[in-house]
């Protein structure tokens, strides 16, 4: 889908400052989007202007203009927080979802329309005055992030058990030993490594330093010579599938799914995602302090570490 192309002007332009200037990923700027098109869909639908009829999934948005973005109020908000969190389904890609947004995703919903009309009102100067200013966020429940033990992740490190166990056992290693996000990873090059450090693009844009312990470098050294042959626009990318493309978020969390289960940790509910708290936890156990794990993590704010 080419969300900027399908965008009214508006959004389009709003999406366009997010990547440029505030240098979102295209990633977090097409979540925006849809979230942005579901609520324009909703109150197409709520203020009837669009037909009865008409499935909610095809309601085009083209005709959102200035005026209907300027006409929202809180009310509008509050009514399609109420349909996100009944009427929607929970997993889009499934037959057999439940319905109903939980707090984290009304959150993110509450998040893109926030910066949408701060943009409106502050950036572009579009509108007098922010008709949600006032908009609370749905209350999150704060639990702390799930994580293996020491001995679970030695016990996942000594089960590799996979068509290409060199390969994956080196993306398990770095996951434990450095904290990289999934994304993070599948963008190594092997230009990003200088002697004992990894240069490591995070989210926005930035870069940092990743420290590469001996276990790293050891499982490094002993993936590349079987590293499989990539397709030319990819040779420059570490960790190559069995197609010989980049390998993509989608294989690497499933590779990780696989080997959990392999190792007997399928039933813990643990993810790629959770290797990088494990990185976490393990590092500030053994000694590391919470504003060095804020920069090897690549958090903005400590509060997030």
């Amino acid at each position: 889908m080419d969300y900027r192309a399908e965008a009214p002007e508006e959004i389009r332009n709003f999406l366009t400052y997010m990547s440029t200037i505030r240098g979102k990923a295209d990633r977090t700027c097409k979540e925006y989007y849809l979230d942005l098109r579901t609520f324009f869909r909703f109150l197409l639908q709520k203020r009837r202007l669009v037909p009865n009829d008409l499935p909610f999934d095809e309601i085009s948005i083209e005709c959102v203009d200035l005026a209907l973005i300027r006409s929202v109020t809180l009310t509008d908000v509050y009514d399609f927080l109420g349909f996100a969190s009944h009427d929607r389904p929970k997993y889009h890609k499934s037959p057999t979802t439940p319905y109903g947004n939980g707090a984290s995703a009304r959150a993110r919903k509450v998040a893109a329309l926030r910066s949408f009309y701060r943009y409106l009102t502050e950036k572009a100067h579009k509108i007098e005055t922010n008709p949600i200013q006032n908009l609370e966020a749905p209350k999150l429940k704060q639990s702390l992030p799930r994580h293996l033990s020491l001995d679970e992740s030695v016990e996942l490190l000594e089960n590799i058990d996979s068509e290409y166990p060199e390969r994956d056992y080196c993306i398990i290693t770095l996951f434990l030993n450095c904290g990289l996000r999934v994304s993070e990873l599948v963008g190594i090059n092997l230009g990003d490594f200088q002697g004992e450090t990894l240069r490591v693009l995070g989210k926005g844009n930035k870069e940092r330093i990743v420290y590469l312990n001996e276990a790293c470098r050891g499982a490094i050294e002993n993936y590349l010579p079987v590293r499989l042959k990539p397709r030319p626009e990819d040779a420059s990318a570490l960790f190559i599938s069995r197609l010989g493309r980049r390998i993509s978020v989608q294989t690497v969390k499933w590779m990780v799914n696989q080997q959990l289960n392999k190792a007997g940790l399928g039933d813990k509910h643990y993810s790629a995602h959770k290797l990088r708290h494990t990185a976490a936890t393990l590092m500030y156990q053994n000694g590391v302090d919470v504003r060095t794990l804020k920069e090897v993590l690549g958090h903005e704010n400590l509060d997030t570490t």
